[in-house]
């Protein structure tokens, strides 16, 4: 049992965790690269497809060569991997279904018949579907290969650097990835966004398709026995897609999912090695490790998104509806001023004439303040000068509205005022123009109401409410 009290790098070593690292990096930034044009063809799922279809393939070398090879092993699970795109392709043009479907039609129906090539050969054959599920990552350091021999005249052949047999492999599988992507980047660019235009333009878009199949096969198959199952089909999707979230650039995307698959790598195994001593234990699953980080990378991603994060998705809510509010406010001061009530309305007045909350109405009351737009007196808020301007373009805006939505709708006259609220927050001075134009430059609303002429509004000493 590992001790919690001790530091985790006490117990860290180059010669084991740097090279489970390394061949993690080396996996999960292979399948990031073609990761993302699954990502972008929407064909996510073909790797974790491929990865359930190879087991027929495994089988049948075995039954034919009556070893477990490595090199036997791999050929048959490649050329069943690439049946697997070959037929999810033929069994959506030919049936008319979708990608989904197709898929799940054939890994199921592979995954099937590879079981019942393992039952024949069940007392012959020990294939271990752990090993394929999470890898023996943690082994990789154990299984080394020689590079430049040394001269010796007797004993056993000495070599002047060993490397883990996994990282090799790994490594000849990411450069024929990156070569891949580097030469045909505009070929896999077009194809995977119009695969008509690039077939019209003789780049030949069907070739590209079973040329990345053909790789997402090698790779997922290379990575079993190192990683595992669920890190490489996780990094043939979760990186790509939370680089999606970052960007709009194929080339930028593809750098941010290289970046989030190295630090999954990385972050996965100083977790495995952290997190279960806090509990007790001395570690976890590193391939699964990887990929729970790679998977809380997305989260993080999909928070702090430009576009679409949540967090930036809130604040531009937030700041919506804070300049709903605060133009409906000014509006509605506005409007009493017309009707002749006496200056001067309380924060509570206001939040039950509008309906709003207590703490939200009185932060824009203060924020209008600072901006110089509303003043308070003894007898409550009422408008500034520059307050009255700004606060006649938004009257301006809804009555412009009312009056186009009843000549050129046929709007019926109780529905003008809810519908022309919606729509007075997003009108520029321009769109008011276009209005005045359209409704010949009317002086009364519908409701007989004056339209405020077109003031030219003070700008504010800043654009954000204050927090």
């Amino acid at each position: 049992m590992g001790n919690a009290l001790e530091p985790w790098w006490s117990d860290w070593s180059w010669q084991l965790d740097g090279w489970i690292i390394v061949a993690g990096i080396l996996c999960s930034v292979s399948a990031a690269l073609l990761g993302n044009f699954l990502v972008l063809r929407r064909l996510s799922l073909l790797g974790d497809a491929i990865s359930h279809a190879v087991l027929p393939g495994l089988a049948a070398a075995y039954l034919i060569t009556a070893s477990r090879s490595s090199w036997p092993m791999f050929v048959g699970a490649v050329l069943v991997g690439v049946l697997t795109a070959v037929f999810t392709q033929w069994i959506r043009q030919a049936g008319r279904v979708d990608e989904g479907a197709s898929m799940g039609v054939v890994f199921t129906s592979l995954f099937a018949l590879g079981l019942l090539m393992i039952v024949q050969a069940a007392d012959r054959v020990d294939l271990d579907p752990g090993c394929v599920l999470y890898g023996s990552i943690e082994l990789t350091p154990l299984d080394t290969v020689g590079l430049f021999p040394l001269s010796s005249d007797a004993g056993p052949p000495q070599y002047a650097w060993r490397i883990p047999r996994v990282v090799l492999i790994l490594c000849v599988v990411l450069l024929i990835n990156l070569g891949f992507v580097v030469v045909f980047f505009k070929e896999l660019l077009l194809s995977s966004f119009d695969p008509g235009l690039a077939t019209s333009m003789g780049f030949g878009s069907t070739a590209m398709h079973y040329a990345l199949m053909i790789l997402v096969a090698i790779t997922a198959v290379a990575s079993f026995e190192s990683v595992g199952n669920i890190l490489v089909v996780a990094m043939f999707v979760v990186p790509p897609a939370a680089a999606r979230l970052l960007t709009n650039r194929l080339s930028t995307m593809m750098l941010w999912s290289v970046v989030i698959a190295i630090l999954a790598a990385v972050l996965g195994r100083l977790a495995d090695i952290i997190v279960p001593r806090q509990f007790g234990y001395d570690s976890a699953s590193t391939s699964g490790m990887m990929a729970v980080m790679a998977g809380l990378l997305f989260i993080g991603c999909w928070l702090v998104s430009p576009q679409q994060g949540l967090l930036i998705q809130t604040f531009k809510n937030w700041r919506l509806a804070n300049r709903i509010l605060s133009e409906d406010i000014l509006a509605w001061l506005y409007r009493q001023c017309e009707r002749g009530v006496p200056q001067g309305h309380s924060s509570r007045e206001i939040r039950r004439q509008l309906g709003s909350r207590l703490w939200s109405t009185y932060g824009i009351m203060l924020g209008l303040r600072w901006r110089g737009w509303i003043e308070r007196q003894a007898n409550g808020w009422c408008l500034t000068e520059a307050g009255r301007n700004s606060a006649s373009a938004v009257v301006r805006s809804h009555r412009l509205w009312e009056n186009y939505l009843a000549q050129s709708a046929d709007v019926p006259l109780e529905q003008l005022h809810l519908r022309a609220e919606r729509l007075e927050h997003y009108t520029d001075p321009w769109l008011r123009q276009q209005l005045d134009n359209a409704t010949q430059a009317a002086e009364l609303d519908p409701h007989g109401s004056p339209i405020p002429p077109e003031q030219p509004v003070d700008k504010p000493r800043d654009e954000s409410l204050p927090t």
